[in-house]
């Protein structure tokens, strides 16, 4: 019988030569993790699994080597406060939320909020004012959030007469696409919302290194801002970091939420991860290093273009996305085909696999890119049709028809979905990855919603079964 053990050991992987693990962590299993990290994990085997000593603290305490490290990580990127955390941005996420809303209030937020977002709001009685997004239906993605859409949605917010205490974007998204965040925030802080953005992707986009890219949330004065340390830099599975600046949210409720909602007995090692990686990028070495990952990205897509492999345009270069729809390629049946040929994508899909290149080099890639495509288009090629994905039937801003904590945690039933029409939800709907939910808890059914949902389910057979929960 496989362990967990025996599936993390080199033995597990194809045996017939190089493995290119293009996935999360974005350390490249191992070989861009900070100097200093590497050390640490080279000494004695659990050496580093320590308690909260008094010397070394935990983010909560006031004292300590980690309260230091968060001071001088704040003082680095001109933020007022800095907190570590080991549960993930989700658990950030959720934290920050809760610091924000009281029960009962509304938050405005896009449709593609991960669904630790959707459970926040359960855990603290907030209602979720979700507004639409721009589609993409040659790949079924949703598209950067920009200014003027952001415009329409604040008007429909004043028609709807909706007074949310706060707002929360998603910047960049999961495959990489971005706008200028400044646009985005400026005008939610001027309704006097405070802006809490995800931006787990886009912890690279902190140093400010590469002028092509957009800023950072942070710099675009954005209250708060959560970093994924192991999505987006050089940190350990679980690290993540939350940002906080300006007087609009109380650093007290945000101490006394990550309170509720992390560890007592933090990882000392996750917690050292999270200051070698913020540390990486305080230095010249780290920062040229983030610079050349970027220009090599670039070179690497300019050839992959060159040789007719379809590529996505996205906005983060360490995001390779091959549309495998366009050549008649389902995602989903490449990546098992890839995989057992030491080829590993983040995130296959119906129309596309989405590669993360990480902060590792990757020498040799494009030639091995390129020979994997042709042979992959030989055997799959024209199998499916060129995809073009339908937008959900959604309106531009809408809420909930149900309390999201009710619908969640009360009666329910199964049925099927195509006989789901007019009934309430009781539970996400959401193919993981990337854990955005197609439908949340409260949410009406109504028979556009059905069909749609069919179709996705037919798109993701092994994500989405036929069968719904709904409020009984």
């Amino acid at each position: 019988m496989a362990t967990l053990l025996s599936q993390l050991l080199p033995a597990r992987f194809p045996q017939q030569g190089r493995l290119d693990a293009l996935h999360l962590p974005a350390h490249g299993r191992g070989s861009a993790l900070p100097g200093d990290l590497r050390r640490l994990l080279g000494g004695r085997p659990g050496s580093w699994d320590l308690p909260e000593l008094p010397m070394i603290g935990g983010p909560l305490e006031a004292e300590g080597a980690v309260a230091e490290s968060q001071r001088e990580a704040a003082a680095a990127v001109g933020a007022d406060h800095c907190w570590y955390g080991v549960n993930g941005a989700t658990g950030l996420l959720q934290a920050a939320l809760l610091a924000i809303a009281t029960p009962g209030s509304s938050v405005l937020m896009p449709r593609n909020v991960h669904r630790s977002l959707i459970q926040a709001c359960a855990l603290g009685g907030i209602t979720p004012l979700l507004f639409d997004l721009p589609f993409l239906p040659d790949r079924g993605h949703v598209a950067a959030l920009e200014g003027p859409w952001l415009a329409r949605v604040l008007q429909e917010l004043d028609r709807q007469k909706q007074r949310p205490v706060a707002a929360v974007l998603v910047q960049p998204t999961y495959h990489g696409y971005a706008a200028d965040p400044l646009a985005l925030v400026a005008p939610l802080q001027a309704r006097g919302l405070p802006v809490l953005v995800d931006e787990a992707h886009g912890a690279h986009l902190l140093p400010g290194v590469d002028p092509d890219q957009p800023r950072s949330a942070l710099a675009a004065g954005a209250d708060l801002v959560v970093h994924s340390l192991h999505k987006s830099a050089a940190g350990l599975g679980q690290t993540a970091v939350l940002w906080a600046q300006g007087t609009a949210v109380d650093s007290d409720a945000i101490a006394r939420s990550l309170g509720w909602l992390q560890t007592t007995s933090p990882s000392a090692l996750l917690l050292a991860s999270c200051e070698a990686t913020l540390g990486e990028w305080r230095s010249v070495r780290g920062r040229r290093w983030l610079n050349r990952r970027f220009d090599q990205a670039r070179a690497l897509a300019v050839q992959l273009r060159d040789s007719g492999l379809p590529l996505l345009e996205t906005q983060d270069p360490l995001r390779l996305i091959w549309h495998t729809a366009a050549a008649g390629i389902n995602g989903l049946d490449a990546d098992p085909w890839l995989m057992e040929r030491g080829l590993i994508a983040e995130l296959p899909e119906p129309g596309c696999l989405t590669f993360c290149l990480g902060l590792a080099r990757h020498p040799g890639l494009a030639r091995r890119m390129q020979r994997l495509w042709r042979e992959l288009c030989r055997h799959q090629g024209g199998t499916s049709p060129a995809e073009v994905f339908s937008a959900p039937p959604l309106p531009l801003l809408g809420a909930p028809d149900l309390d999201v904590r009710a619908a969640w945690c009360g009666p329910k039933r199964s049925v099927p979905l195509a006989q789901a029409a007019g009934a309430i939800a009781a539970q996400l709907i959401c193919p993981y990855p990337p854990g955005i939910p197609l439908v949340i808890p409260g949410e009406r059914l109504d028979s556009l919603r059905v069909q749609w949902l069919l179709e996705q389910a037919a798109l993701w057979p092994d994500q989405i079964d036929g069968m719904v929960k709904i409020v009984a």
